[in-house]
C-alpha cells in the first residue's frame, strides 16, 4: 500500500513550513509526501477564477500561484530533506516548464491531478520521462479516462488511477467508493482512492475495498489558511488512518478460512457446552426438552447440537439436578 500526504499549498508559500510538514509527516508511517510545482506564468492568467475566495492578499489567482512558487535549488532541499526522513518526495506539475524542475530535482513518478487527465500535451512531456504516471479520475468521465488511459498505453507508460471526486470537502453522498472495483474491472491496473472528505474513514474504507494507493491532503490544523484546509486531515488523523490501513492491509493480505477451525480445539473444549438436566429425574422419565440445561465444559455430556437424540428417551436410572446427560444415562 502506498500513502501519499499531500501537502499541496498547506505550506502557504514558506520554505520553513515546507521542511516542518516533512517532519511531521514523516513520524506518520506514510510513504510519501507531495506537493504540487507552479510556475504561474506557464500554467496560469490574470482570467483564472478563484476556486475558493479564501485569499485576501493575493488579487488574482495567479498572483497566488506566484506566491506558492520555489526556486529549482529551493525544491532539491525540499527533496533532501525528503530522503533523509525515508519520505518519498512527489509533485504534481501544473505545466510542462514544472515537468522540466521535477525532472532537475529527481521524481521517482508523477501524479497528475484531476484537471490535468486529459491535458495531453502535459502528458506528452512527462511521457518522454518513461516514469510511471498516478491520474487522479476526478473530474473524468469513464469516456475521458479511456482516451488517457490509451494515450499511456500507446507510450508504454507504466500508470495506476485513483478513484477521486473533485468536491471540497467532500460528502459521505460523493465518495463513489463503487468505483474502486469498476476501475480494477475496466483497467486491470493498481486503482487507489484520493481523498477530500477531512474524515479517516473513508481511506480505511477504501483500503477494505481494495484500494492499493491512498492519497489526501495534510494540515497542521483545520483553522489554517488555504483552498484544502477544509478537506484536510491533521496530523494526529493522519497517524491514526495510518495505523488503522496497515491493520486492514494485513487483514486483507491473511485470509481466514472458515472450512477449517481447528485452531480453535483448545478454545471450543472450554467455551462449548454438554447437555445436562435442569432439576432431579426419576428412573423412567421420558426427557422433554424442558428438562434439558447445557453446562461449560464440552465432553462431560452429550453434545448440546445432538440435544434431538435425547428427547422421548427414558432414563436409566435416578439423576440429580445438573447433572450431565450421557448416552449411557438413558434407554437405546
Amino acid at each position: 500500500m502506498l500513502i501519499i500526504a499531500e501537502i499541496a499549498q498547506a505550506h502557504d508559500g514558506s520554505l520553513g513550513m515546507v521542511h516542518a510538514y516533512i517532519d511531521a509527516v514523516a513520524k506518520t508511517g506514510c510513504n510519501a509526501i507531495k506537493f504540487q510545482t507552479h510556475i504561474s506564468e506557464a500554467e496560469s492568467s490574470l482570467y483564472e477564477p478563484f476556486r475558493v475566495q479564501f485569499s485576501k492578499q493575493d488579487k488574482t489567482r495567479m498572483d497566488y500561484w506566484k506566491r506558492m512558487e520555489f526556486t529549482l535549488e529551493q525544491w532539491k532541499e525540499i527533496k533532501i530533506h525528503c530522503d533523509e526522513v525515508a519520505l518519498e518526495f512527489m509533485s504534481s506539475p501544473f505545466s510542462n516548464a514544472a515537468v522540466d524542475v521535477l525532472e532537475e530535482v529527481g521524481v521517482k513518478r508523477y501524479k497528475i491531478g484531476s484537471g490535468e487527465v486529459n491535458n495531453f500535451v502535459l502528458l506528452e512531456k512527462i511521457a518522454e520521462t518513461r516514469k510511471p504516471v498516478i491520474i487522479s479520475s476526478g473530474m473524468s468521465s469513464f469516456k475521458e479516462l479511456d482516451a488517457t488511459v490509451q494515450f499511456l498505453k500507446d507510450k508504454k507508460i507504466d500508470f495506476s488511477i485513483l478513484q477521486c471526486t473533485t468536491s471540497y470537502p467532500t460528502t459521505p453522498k460523493q465518495y463513489g467508493l463503487n468505483v474502486i472495483g469498476e476501475l480494477k474491472e475496466k483497467y486491470k491496473v493498481p486503482i487507489g482512492f484520493s481523498d477530500h472528505s477531512s474524515s479517516i474513514e473513508t481511506c480505511i474504507a477504501a483500503t477494505a475495498l481494495g484500494a492499493e494507493i491512498l492519497e489526501f491532503h495534510v494540515v497542521f490544523n483545520k483553522e489554517m489558511f488555504g483552498p484544502d484546509v477544509k478537506s484536510s486531515l491533521t496530523i494526529e488523523e493522519t497517524t491514526t488512518l495510518v495505523k488503522s490501513v496497515r491493520n486492514i492491509e494485513t487483514a486483507l493480505q491473511n485470509p481466514i478460512n472458515k472450512n477449517d477451525n481447528s485452531s480453535f480445539n483448545e478454545l471450543k473444549q472450554i467455551f462449548e457446552k454438554s447437555l445436562a438436566i435442569n432439576k432431579d429425574l426419576p428412573k423412567g422419565h421420558v426427557i422433554t426438552f424442558s428438562d434439558l440445561e447445557t453446562k461449560k465444559p464440552k465432553g462431560f455430556g452429550i453434545l448440546a447440537s445432538e440435544y434431538k437424540q435425547v428427547l422421548g428417551k427414558k432414563i436409566v436410572g435416578n439423576m440429580d439436578q445438573w447433572s450431565f446427560l450421557n448416552y449411557n444415562d438413558i434407554e437405546n
